[in-house]
């Protein structure tokens, strides 16, 4: 039986500690919130006991954590349960620093824990499948990658002042997915140019941020990706890429509440694509957490390690400075 505490009893938190909570051979203990109620609220509702961060990292019977609380608390907070011996499962990304994310990377491996960054698009089923298409190779050698990535629409102005920026908050997945389908046998990014814009809404230009992005990346090999986002699509939530290899291609649609197409006089209909991202990716996030524990339990290696965290980091912080700058980062 494996012992485990969430930090974070917000939306994602949430999901996390009910999926957790699921898991055979484990057991929630503790759910820890700088706000009490909706720690207590959680806690009761999946059997668990509120506690704050010390008493947690004090407990010895604690053998994991799940940190999904804010970005801004992520890398004191894996440091801390490195330092601990807890095993560790964290939202992304890592820190909003790169310096300080690869600080505390050092300080996990030193430590000799397990440390999973929680990219729940490389657990998606069709993502997965498209993935095992490629290594089997069914397209031949991957050649090029785009990637479509629109948010219904943008969050919270107060929380996009903290977000570090929509490269950082939002492409991150994008450039996680770029690594996992492009550069799988040891390839890299070695050059990437970024533009964005600010057309949905002028205050989020007042908080210094974009909402409407675009990024080209050229790997070691020769290999590109192509990006796009927005943070609104007023159809839903658009999740798409497509591999073109050097004897195919594979493209993997958006997921829809429903597969039904109606064709009648009035015309042809179908419906848009899911809502946001809890809907989906519920099953990511339900697989994700199970080969978290899966892993633990064999000592098998996690799919998605904190390394992979700060290399998506340094994506993101080239993008950046290559939007704000008008020039293209090489690496």
């Amino acid at each position: 039986m494996k012992n485990a505490a969430v930090f974070g009893a917000g939306r994602i938190g949430r999901i996390h500690a009910t999926n957790l909570a699921a898991q055979s051979g484990v057991k929630l203990k503790y759910v820890c919130d700088a706000m009490p109620a909706a720690a207590a609220d959680l806690a009761q509702h999946l059997g668990a006991q509120v506690a704050d961060i010390n008493a947690v990292f004090a407990d010895p019977s604690i053998d994991a954590v799940a940190i999904c609380s804010p970005t801004t608390t992520h890398s004191d907070l894996i440091a801390r349960a490195a330092a601990a011996g807890k095993h560790i499962f964290c939202e992304k990304p890592v820190d909003l620093s790169v310096p300080r994310a690869e600080a505390v990377a050092k300080a996990v491996a030193d430590a000799g824990v397990g440390c999973m960054i929680g990219f729940q698009r490389r657990f998606d089923p069709t993502f997965n499948e498209a993935r095992r298409r490629m290594d089997a190779g069914d397209i031949g050698t991957p050649e090029m990658l785009v990637i479509t990535s629109r948010d219904p629409g943008a969050p919270p102005v107060d929380y996009i002042k903290q977000s570090g920026g929509i490269f950082r908050d939002m492409l991150i997945h994008d450039f996680d997915v770029f690594r996992w389908m492009l550069c799988g046998d040891d390839d890299e990014a070695a050059w990437l140019s970024a533009t964005g814009s600010c057309l949905t809404d002028p205050a989020i230009a007042q908080a210094g941020d974009m909402d409407c992005t675009a990024v080209t990346i050229r790997t070691k090999k020769g290999r590109l990706c192509q990006i796009n986002t927005t943070r609104r699509a007023a159809y839903g939530y658009d999740q798409r890429f497509e591999v073109l290899g050097s004897a195919g291609m594979l493209q993997c649609g958006n997921h829809r509440p429903s597969e039904v197409t109606q064709a009648d006089a009035q015309g042809t209909r179908v419906d848009n694509p899911e809502a946001f991202f809890l809907q989906r990716y519920a099953d990511a996030y339900r697989l994700e957490i199970a080969h978290f524990f899966e892993q633990l339990q064999t000592g098998g290696a996690f799919r998605t390690t904190i390394e992979d965290g700060v290399r998506a980091q340094v994506l993101a912080d080239a993008a950046a400075q290559s939007a704000a700058s008008g020039q293209a980062v090489e690496f």
